[in-house]
């Protein structure tokens, strides 16, 4: 209960970040920069799945609704949400997770918090780039996007553990 105003203050700080900021980020259409998705990467473990779902789906609706993008951040996001436990089992450590922990760099190291930024982040990317476009035809272009868009933005989270999150 007492994480909840410090979660709340995340998660506005980062829709004003991906709003004004990274939403202005973008190369040649190929490389687009999602920074809000570390909102979801950094939830602790033992959050209740509904609420997982619950908070990733108002975190994507409120950036579509800022980015004119008709739920396509919402789908993502919950999506990513989704699949999440999945992953994080996938890619536990030996001896599990430690209850009061959460999943930074600093309690897991740098290629554990590396693993599971690429993977979730590509969920993400894949998502939301194949429901932009709407169609198999252009699939490499698409999936070239996503994996470049998907190292771009899994770069500035790896940077921001550094610089942000610390013991």
């Amino acid at each position: 209960m007492n994480r909840i105003p410090s979660y709340i203050l995340r998660f506005v700080l980062l829709v004003l970040l991906q709003i004004f900021i990274f939403n202005n980020i973008q190369f040649s259409n190929f490389i687009n920069a999602y920074f809000y998705v570390i909102f979801i990467l950094l939830l602790p473990f033992d959050i209740p799945r509904t609420a997982m779902l619950l908070a990733a789906f108002f975190m994507g609706l409120t950036i579509d609704l800022f980015s004119n993008t008709l739920g396509m951040h919402a789908a993502a996001t919950t999506c990513m949400a989704f699949v999440r436990p999945v992953v994080l089992k996938w890619i536990s450590p030996r001896e599990d997770y430690e209850i009061d922990s959460l999943p930074t760099l600093q309690y897991y190291g740098l290629r554990w918090f590396v693993g599971y930024t690429l993977v979730m982040v590509f969920v993400h990317h894949f998502v939301l780039f194949f429901i932009e476009m709407f169609r198999w035809s252009d699939f490499f272009h698409t999936f070239f996007r996503a994996i470049l868009s998907t190292l771009f933005t899994s770069l500035l989270i790896v940077l921001s553990q550094f610089f942000f999150f610390r013991k």
